[in-house]
């Protein structure tokens, strides 16, 4: 019997049976499980290969190596992590380059009018190397991450103004960034198989330039309570951040990260899990794991890059999977499909971004058709959101 076929099991058969092991907890939680879309089934492909709900339609935006239209800039290659940020009647997107610095790495924006057409575009960070995700804060300015050893989160502005590093935040193989303004810190992920799940604490909130950077402590289990603990050297040399803190809990291959309403989300690629933290209780658990759908065929795989709504709908995009955009439920328990690319197999799905009004979602192709890194395409999806 897999891994799969058990855990089923133990949560079919749970409110009969008494379980012997003291790591099971989340058969007991509510992960999310399947259940029909709130937009009802995928229609056909549109013109753009994408499969979407009746009522929703796609646009490219821009394509790397190619100019973006409307403008001479010309869009950088593997598109990766991205954030909508507000200006003015309109709106920036902003995107991340996940390849080298002699090949490109950093960020780039385009800018949108009320309209939601292009103005502009241009690049806001270069010379940094494998910027995968990151994280939007409240004064607007987008915190890109570099995802090798010893990389480093580098504070850009959208808006106007020159990058700057924040060492302070930790040298490690970063991926995503979340601000909580509650609590006024920013909850960052680790792309390791025992990475783990740190929170920098600024001195000033608004100026990342100083802080503490602290360490999610628990047991071994999927659900539990935690603390958090300071990391002694967060410049990580020469011992690297995860092994500084006895306790200190492994997640394997952090990847997206999202914040509200005093709960924070974060997935883990290399068991395919959407984590939930509440921070108000002091608690974590599953959202979503793809073993512990217990009907039909788990819609969710190769999880990454995620993003939220007003109504407490999560977004998530896979990192291959069947190149699906899927839709968490927190507050009922429900996964469903929102959206498939057809015909990029070889790609995954990044920087799924909603803007103000949250009826636009911003998302890229990384490799597009091509399966490289220069085939990367960037769409918009509008349509009635709820």
């Amino acid at each position: 019997m897999d891994r799969r076929t058990l855990l089923r099991a133990t949560v079919a058969g749970a409110g009969g049976l008494a379980l012997p092991f003291t790591a099971w907890p989340a058969a007991y939680a509510s992960p999310a499980q399947n259940a029909t879309g709130p937009y009802g089934p995928l229609q056909a492909a549109d013109a753009n290969g994408i499969r979407l709900p009746a009522g929703f339609t796609s646009q490219v935006v821009a394509r790397s190596r190619q100019a973006v239209p409307g403008t001479s800039y010309v869009w950088h290659d593997a598109p990766d992590g991205g954030a909508v940020i507000p200006n003015g009647s309109g709106w920036i997107y902003v995107s991340n380059s996940e390849v080298s610095s002699s090949a490109g790495g950093g960020a780039s924006r385009i800018v949108f009018n009320s309209a939601g057409q292009v103005t502009g575009a241009s690049r806001i960070l270069s010379g940094t190397n494998q910027n995968c995700a990151g994280g939007k804060t409240p004064w607007n300015t987008w915190l890109s991450c570099e995802e090798v050893s010893l990389g480093r989160v580098w504070e850009t502005y959208p808006l106007g103004g020159s990058a700057v590093v924040r060492p302070a935040m930790g040298r490690f193989k970063h991926e995503a960034a979340a601000a909580d303004p509650v609590r006024q810190v920013v909850y960052l992920t680790e792309d390791e198989t025992d990475g783990k799940f740190y929170r920098y604490i600024p001195a000033t909130w608004g100026n990342l330039a100083a802080g503490t950077l602290q360490v999610f402590r628990a047991g071994s289990a999927t659900s539990g309570s935690f603390t958090w603990a300071d990391v002694p050297d967060p410049d990580g040399s020469p011992t690297q951040t995860r092994y500084q803190v006895s306790g200190a809990k492994s997640f394997n291959g952090g990847e997206g990260c999202h914040y509200a309403d005093n709960k924070v989300w974060f997935t883990t690629k290399g068991d395919n899990r959407v984590w939930q933290v509440n921070l108000a209780t002091s608690t974590y658990e599953l959202a979503y794991d793809d073993n512990l759908v217990t009907s039909g065929t788990a819609p969710l795989t190769g999880v990454d890059n995620v993003t939220g709504t007003a109504s407490g709908d999560l977004y998530v995009a896979e990192d291959g999977g069947n190149m699906e955009i899927c839709l968490i439920t927190p507050s009922s328990a429900t996964v469903s499909v929102f959206l498939r690319i057809s015909g990029q197999s070889a790609s995954e799905i990044t920087g799924p971004a909603f803007t103000p009004a949250g009826n636009r979602l911003y998302f890229s192709s990384q490799r597009g058709t091509s399966g490289a890194s220069s085939g990367g395409i960037t769409y918009c999806v509008t349509g009635p959101f709820r």
